[in-house]
């Protein structure tokens, strides 16, 4: 790992003030950039102007061989690769660190929210509120425990779950709402937490991209019965493959253990003398080797998560007064977000009419990368495929397998503008410096000023 990750806030805040000046120094740009970040209003690269960045971004994952490796190899020595001590070390040490009383590792967040799901109570005939802008993994959690996906609309400036439109969705096969707190920004639990309680449901937390994310000084994950959470290789804390599940409930945590490992029986979960497996597991055990690599990305994460959290704040002021970019805002009470992607969305009526893929096109060429981010989860050929199955015959009365009254109940029209605006920065950009975060600002002002001499990209 780079020494200069190894420094304090404070040391982080001032060093990237300085970096700041002598960016602004070094790019001969007028001096009111550091008031307003960008007045660059050179020829864009994409039309042969001079690339506005060139220096690479931080890669990812990180890995540092010095301090980092040790473990791992000798676990690879020791021939002891399932599951033993340094799996439990990793799960009390999330545990620990989300301010949970247990956690179970498992092989990837999507099993993560299967096995919180059936532990859960969740089944055929059951409906399970979600939100349309999330990965795949969400709705596919829920189809798996042979459970109906409602779509519940996305509020356009948070990226979140709508809480106002929850209730409206809400039958008597409701039993739970998974709330996703996209992009690693928290969702809005509190409204959530109450809505849930009202009606008698459980919530499950897909926290898969917003680990250490807070509202009021709280972690995301530990507001329902349970958090998940996942470890895939671009993620926050990159692992490969793995997942989480957190809860508080010592009996509930003992059934996903006991899940997770064919269903053979653990700590409350016992049968009678010799009877064996209890109940219809499956296997989900993470290796050795994995909580090993774990560990060692885990010492870095609270330093990664606060700088992100600084550069995005600042990021997200400069952005904010182009016109026509809609950086994310915060459900109340937010104290920190993981910052897995930086959000905004792209007003291209303010570009002179510059379509989203032509300003990524012309981005890119300044040396921003960039993603356009989800299409609409709820639209999907899969849902019609999965009420075509034969389980889901057996589990639901043919009105209900309609795809098309299906469909129409579950539109989400802010989502499928979200869909078409948003625009992603990766998190591995937040973790560079200050002067980083201006070259970001400075690219998308110099499209904004040229947007009318870029239409026929």
């Amino acid at each position: 790992m780079n020494n200069k990750t190894n420094f304090s806030r404070r040391q982080f805040v001032k060093q990237n003030a300085i970096a700041g000046v002598g960016a602004a120094v070094a790019m001969s740009v007028a001096p009111t950039m550091l008031a307003n970040c960008s007045t660059d209003t050179g020829t864009p690269a994409i039309l042969g102007g001079t690339k506005i960045r060139t220096k690479e971004w931080p890669l990812w994952p990180l890995w540092d061989p010095a301090s980092d490796e040790e473990q791992v190899i000798k676990v690879l020595r020791s021939g002891v690769w399932s599951r033993a001590g340094l799996v439990t070390e990793f799960e009390k040490k999330w545990a620990e660190t989300i301010g949970s009383k247990r956690c179970l590792a498992v092989v990837n967040g999507t099993n993560a929210l299967i096995t919180a799901l059936v532990q859960a109570g969740i089944g055929g005939g059951d409906e399970v509120i979600i939100p349309p802008y999330t990965f795949i993994a969400t709705a596919i959690a829920v189809l798996q425990t042979g459970a109906m996906p409602v779509f519940v609309d996305t509020d356009p400036s948070t990226f979140q779950i709508d809480p106002a439109k929850i209730e409206a969705k809400i039958t008597p096969r409701t039993k739970a709402i998974l709330p996703v707190h996209i992009l690693g920004l928290p969702a809005d639990m509190i409204k959530i937490m109450a809505i849930a309680e009202k009606h008698n449901l459980v919530v499950i937390e897909d926290a898969c991209q917003a680990w250490l994310a807070e509202i009021d000084n709280k972690k995301v994950g530990t507001f329902g019965k349970a958090g998940c959470f996942s470890f895939q290789n671009s993620k926050n804390i990159p692992i490969g493959e793995a997942g989480a599940i957190v809860s508080d409930d010592d009996e509930y945590m003992d059934r996903c253990y006991s899940y997770h490992n064919y269903g053979n029986p653990y700590g409350s979960m016992v049968g009678t003398v010799s009877s064996g497996t209890i109940m219809a597991g499956t296997k989900l055990r993470i290796t050795e080797y994995q909580a090993a690599i774990g560990l060692a990305q885990l010492k870095r994460l609270e330093e990664q998560t606060e700088k992100r959290n600084v550069n995005a704040a600042y990021l997200r002021s400069q952005l904010k007064k182009i016109p026509g970019i809609l950086p994310y805002d915060f459900v109340p009470k937010v104290t920190r977000a993981a910052f897995h992607l930086f959000p905004f969305r792209y007003k291209k009526e303010k570009f002179s009419g510059l379509t989203r893929a032509q300003f990524m096109k012309a981005l890119d060429a300044e040396g921003i990368p960039s993603m356009s981010g989800y299409t609409p989860l709820n639209k999907m050929p899969y849902l019609k495929n999965v009420m075509e199955t034969k389980n889901f015959k057996l589990m639901y009365p043919p009105e209900m397998l309609d795809y098309n009254k299906y469909m129409e109940r579950n539109q989400c029209p802010v989502n499928d503008q979200v869909c078409e605006e948003t625009v992603w920065l990766f998190h591995n950009i937040l973790i560079g410096e200050k002067e980083d975060m201006n070259d970001i600002a400075t690219a998308i002002e110099r499209i904004s000023r040229n947007a009318d001499k870029l239409l026929n990209i």
